[in-house]
């Protein structure tokens, strides 16, 4: 039995973190949907640097599009809007089937607006107005700007990938920007359902962090490596439960609002010591996303084992959390670091990226 399919009937939709257009036009992506049950697609300035710099399909549209006079942004834009459109209508029928639960795909708003609140509500709305498909998120990471754009969005009836949160803090502030905007949204006579919002916790990256820390203390504290991402996550996923159940959501749950779903984001193990497999296992639940690079995805379907864990071993993660804090761990630190590090690696993308289409202007 395909492990894939069985998290899937448990309850935990898994996304592709991949997206060009060789896995579109050679069918891999049609491929998955239909035989793996992905049902859902997540994009960034990363993912596309990589499908531009390596695809041939780009080529004719690129030749084409010179003769345009038009700068490299907007060159960037009319290459990767049909990707997402494609992508978009591929995953349409599970999106049908599912009531709008599922079968989305995020297009991500550029890394340079990150911490201007106005430019990223602007190009959040007009991207969505460009793709023009029901079934896509915008995708805005989760810095003090981008949280009050998350809301604004929300409020003129956008649908949301949050991206770049790596503590819980992150997962309260964007909770809270959530039912914001959905007040909002509603107060203004919106249809509560229209709106879709995904919250996405990195976790890889903060095992990463997290253990060279452990490993400079040494001694027992070598016991807690490889530990705090899936806390992390478990921990989250707690703190969401609660926030749906909260008299304010509760009320708006009632007019037909979604609760905004947990997604488990850097899933692919850096560390070759730890299973492959570790981020995907250990956080199978209902109501929840798990986005997988292809690597994972691919060991998940030959090896991985399909269970509900996500809401076992809960008292240890409180016990974990509490002995980084007696170490002197500040995991809220952490988490902005992290962020930090994490956008200015998405800004580089985005910076070669431009700088390659620039060149192929100019060429």
């Amino acid at each position: 039995m395909n492990p894939l399919l069985t998290a899937k009937r448990l309850g935990q939709s898994l996304w592709l973190d991949n997206l060009s257009r060789t896995l579109i036009e050679e069918g891999s992506l049609e491929r998955l949907i239909e035989e793996d049950g992905v049902s859902g697609v997540t994009s960034n300035p990363a993912i596309f640097l990589k499908a531009i710099s390596q695809s041939p399909y780009y080529r004719d549209d690129i030749v084409r599009l010179k003769a345009q006079n038009i700068d490299a942004e907007t060159l960037y834009e009319a290459l990767v809007i049909p990707d997402i459109q494609a992508a978009c209508d591929l995953l349409l029928k599970e999106y049908h089937r599912t009531q709008a639960e599922d079968g989305y795909v995020s297009l991500e708003v550029s890394p340079a607006l990150a911490h201007d609140a106005k430019a990223t509500l602007k190009a959040g709305l007009r991207l969505k107005a460009a793709v023009n498909r029901a079934n896509l998120l915008i995708k805005v990471p989760a810095t003090k700007a981008g949280i009050v754009a998350i809301e604004s969005l929300i409020a003129a009836g956008c649908s949301v990938n949050v991206t770049l949160m790596f503590g819980l803090t992150h997962v309260r502030e964007v909770a809270l920007a959530y039912q914001k905007g959905l007040e909002q949204w509603v107060a203004q006579g919106g249809e509560p359902k229209a709106i879709k919002s995904v919250a996405s916790l990195f976790l890889s990256r903060v095992d990463t962090s997290v253990d060279k820390k452990l490993e400079s203390i040494g001694g027992s504290a070598l016991t807690l490596c490889g530990k705090t991402g899936i806390a992390l996550a478990k921990l989250a996923y707690s703190q969401y439960e609660e926030a749906t159940q909260s008299k304010a959501f509760s009320a708006l749950k009632a007019q037909g609002a979604r609760p905004q779903t947990m997604l488990w984001a850097s899933t692919g193990t850096k560390n070759p010591a730890y299973s492959d497999v570790m981020y995907v296992e250990n956080l199978i639940g209902p109501n929840t996303i798990n986005t997988l690079p292809d690597a994972t995805l691919e060991a998940f379907r030959d090896h991985g084992q399909a269970h509900l864990r996500l809401n076992e071993d809960m008292p240890s993660c409180h016990t974990h959390w509490k002995k980084l804090q007696d170490l002197g761990i500040d995991m809220n630190a952490v988490a902005q670091s992290l962020q930090q590090d994490g956008l200015a690696q998405f800004e580089q993308a985005f910076s070669q990226l431009m700088i390659q289409l620039e060149g192929s202007l100019k060429g």
